[in-house]
């Protein structure tokens, strides 16, 4: 378990992480969210021990973890994948790594071929494409064996069979009972792989609950209908408070009302229905309107033809 109380840190005149407190619970998969500047990854340096906040405390299965005499059994941690030796072959850098905690060398070779970077391992990292390298941090973190894991961005730069890999090995750790704290600019994966988010902006606490609670919090339900006499339906179902659009095909997106409500108005009316569907807002459009007060660094939109135009001369 992590446990977050209160965390603050400042940078200069400026607050990073502002009074952040959340928890994360074994057994599942949680990821933080945020969009770039929020504070995501100087929050996992605290909690790995590497900065030390202003206020507040954080705690490891619960104690301190700078404390930690065995700490890569204790956590593994993948913050920065370029952080390491350019010179160094990749099977010395975990070999080193295993040796000052005490495991073994031929737990170097398991993590190896769990990631499957034992053909490699022999290279220098310095040779190694961003991928290699987040396979090899993978490596270190699972090193120890750990009951945590902090991961910090773990599918940057993987190819499509990487980044699924990843995300079945997060949910098979967690299902081991682990801790797991992912962060992920993805919301799409995010979406496949987390069972909890914590949601922070301007380094402060946003939201935090099961995915599907933030997405129904943060997001519209429709009801998508497709009738032959929508006209007669949308009447109706203003009759009963609910509110209907038109989309460009011509079903009715109805919102304030279940499918089941639709369904059970229609039959009374003898109104045919062909299609009758809930649709719940994605993870992306949570994120957007959640976070649409906190963003930092906001782009100033599609350039015109003027400026392109302009651009070419």
């Amino acid at each position: 378990m992590i446990e977050v109380e209160g965390l603050t840190q400042v940078f200069g005149d400026k607050t990073v992480v502002d009074d952040f407190s959340f928890t994360v619970q074994p057994g599942g998969v949680t990821g933080m969210l945020g969009p770039n500047g929020a504070g995501k990854s100087t929050t996992m340096r605290m909690i790995v021990g590497l900065d030390r906040p202003v206020r507040g405390s954080v705690r490891v299965n619960g104690r301190d973890f700078r404390l930690s005499t065995t700490p890569l059994r204790d956590l593994g941690a993948l913050l920065d994948p370029t952080a390491l030796h350019p010179g160094r072959a990749g099977r010395v850098h975990l070999q080193a790594l295993a040796a000052t905690n005490g495991i073994s060398r031929s737990r170097v070779d398991e993590v190896l071929d769990l990631t499957g970077m034992a053909e490699a391992a022999s290279r220098r990292v310095g040779t190694y494409s961003l991928g290699m390298r987040q396979r090899l941090g993978i490596a270190a973190a699972l090193l120890g064996d750990p009951q945590t894991l902090v991961l910090d961005e773990p599918v940057n730069g993987l190819d499509p069979d990487g980044v699924h890999w990843v995300r079945e090995l997060m949910k098979h750790l967690a299902a081991e009972g682990r801790t797991v704290l992912v962060s992920s600019h993805l919301m799409s994966e995010m979406a496949l792989t987390a069972d909890h988010l914590v949601v922070m902006g301007r380094g402060r606490l946003i939201t935090q609950g099961p995915v599907a609670e933030v997405i129904a919090q943060a997001t519209q339900s429709d009801v998508l209908v497709h009738s032959p006499e929508s006209d007669r339906l949308a009447a109706a179902l203003s009759g009963i408070g609910a509110t209907s659009r038109t989309a460009p095909d011509g079903a009715l997106l109805v919102t304030n009302v279940t499918a089941a409500q639709v369904g059970e108005l229609a039959a009374s009316l003898s109104i045919p229905l062909h299609e009758l569907t809930p649709q719940q807002g994605s993870l992306e459009d949570a994120f957007l309107a959640l976070t649409k007060d906190d963003q930092e660094y906001v782009a100033g939109g599609m350039p015109s033809d003027a400026t392109r135009n302009g651009a070419q001369r």
